[in-house]
């Protein structure tokens, strides 16, 4: 199991647990219309129920070696989400999948807690390539790729079907090359 990485005293990543499932279940609740915006996967997720057995699908996902999930846990209190969504262990790539709580966008937690994970997974875990997809239309996390110095690569044309809606998303990459130039 992967352990928590501390970004400051009010943020860490927490690997996801199965006591979870309840708070995270209700935090995605109270954001969905926000959330439903950009992430195809909320009307999958009717219950904690529904969030338990995602939890349990990503920790076996991290028990196989194909990257951690966190909970994002600012001042003591879940308020997102952020983790890999696979690695390519062969190519050493790792793509990485992101939402936070409407209320507390904002303050740079997200940027803070993007961070810290492109860290992990080029140093840590000796990834070559980190990658973020973003829907073309999603400003707002698109800045944070920006903000980190990821290079954008392209457009994917019709690479989400977003409730009934095929969107493009923007290729942003990073290169552990690029990244420790910059340390």
């Amino acid at each position: 199991m992967t352990d928590t990485l501390i970004v400051s005293p009010d943020l860490s990543l927490r690997p996801l647990q199965l006591t979870d499932a309840e708070a995270l279940f209700a935090l995605t609740d109270r954001n969905r219309p926000y959330l439903r915006e950009w992430l195809p996967w909320l009307d999958k997720t009717q219950s904690s129920l529904d969030t338990l057995n995602f939890i349990k699908l990503i920790i076996d996902q991290d028990n196989k070696g194909h990257g951690p999930n966190f909970a994002l846990v600012y001042e003591d209190c879940i308020v997102g989400s952020i983790g890999f969504h696979a690695f390519d262990t062969e190519n050493k790539i790792a793509s990485i999948g992101y939402w936070l709580s409407e209320d507390m966008q904002q303050r740079g937690i997200m940027t803070r807690a993007c961070q810290a994970l492109v860290h992990h997974a080029l140093i840590t875990l000796d990834m070559n390539r980190v990658e973020i997809r973003v829907a073309t239309s999603n400003h707002k996390s698109q800045a944070i790729p920006k903000r980190l110095g990821f290079k954008q690569e392209g457009i994917l044309r019709d690479r989400e079907n977003l409730y009934g809606c095929y969107v493009d998303h923007v290729m942003y990459s990073l290169l552990k090359s690029e990244y420790t130039q910059n340390q």
